[in-house]
């Protein structure tokens, strides 16, 4: 199986955009549990993860910043409400972008937020016009995550600085080829790198790495929590998608879960002034 286009991408969140706000909630990415014994929901570690990669960036009120891949909005509120900032995001499901503008009107927010219907991989932005760039859990989802990391750095500032919250080659717990062993690595849905190979390709682009911080055993519990929301809402979300589909979605969960190579990094870099 190859990765799907961005087309394919924007109408499966369009079909899913309904059960994804009822099970899944606003965060449509993973959270943050400090230890084993921390009891957070899935939206409250969201909520932490979102603060967690904001507080590796030197944010300052009235920068401008992108959201590549902004889903119903809920980091770009959580951001402009925290940091007074301006965020225009992009998403290629147009359900997404409908439901964001909603939210930041309904939070007060629609002079600072702006939301639209746009493909990452051609970013219809001119150039240094952003003091921030934010990809947080939407970089695999593209064709070429590299390509789409070029044209975020076209569009910043000197000076300014990306954010990216991605999936990790966890190299401490295993190989390419371990990873392989899970069904969306092995069928090319889901593709992984490591945190160096990460930083050359940001280097590639012309920016500075900055921060890298391995997150993996923090995020990791986001995999069950989802199969635990998604059993439990199984009358509602077979009405979506279907039994048989309901049932493979919540095994990849418990897969993704069990796999320690599939891991979760926090990563900045800047482009220099």
């Amino acid at each position: 199986m190859s990765k799907p286009t961005p087309t394919e991408i924007g109408d499966a969140y369009d079909a899913s955009a309904d059960l994804l706000d009822q099970v899944w909630g606003e965060n449509l990415h993973h959270g943050y549990w400090v230890d084993a014994a921390d009891d957070a929901s899935l939206r409250q570690a969201g909520n932490r993860l979102t603060d967690r990669l904001a507080g590796l960036l030197a944010i300052k009120p009235g920068d401008r910043l992108l959201d590549i891949g902004c889903g119903v909005g809920e980091p770009a509120i959580q951001l402009a409400s925290a940091h007074d900032i301006d965020v225009v995001g992009v998403s290629i499901s147009q359900r997404q972008v409908r439901r964001a503008n909603d939210r930041a009107a309904a939070a007060g927010l629609a002079g600072r937020l702006s939301f639209q219907h746009g493909d990452a991989m051609d970013l219809p932005f001119p150039d240094e016009s952003f003091d921030l760039v934010w990809a947080l859990e939407s970089l695999h989802h593209m064709p070429d995550r590299w390509h789409v990391i070029s044209k975020a750095a076209r569009i910043l500032r000197p000076g300014g600085r990306m954010a990216i919250g991605d999936f990790l080659l966890s190299g401490a717990e295993g190989t390419e080829a371990d990873a392989a062993s899970v069904d969306l690595v092995r069928n090319g849905v889901l593709k992984l790198v490591d945190i160096e190979t990460y930083q050359s390709h940001l280097r590639a682009a012309g920016l500075v790495p900055d921060d890298a911080e391995d997150v993996s055993d923090h995020t990791r519990p986001s995999w069950g929590k989802a199969a635990e929301l998604f059993e439990a809402a199984r009358a509602l979300a077979e009405q979506h998608i279907g039994a048989a589909q309901l049932n493979l979605t919540i095994s990849r969960f418990h897969q993704l879960s069990a796999a320690p190579t599939v891991g979760y990094v926090l990563l900045t870099a800047h482009k220099p002034a």
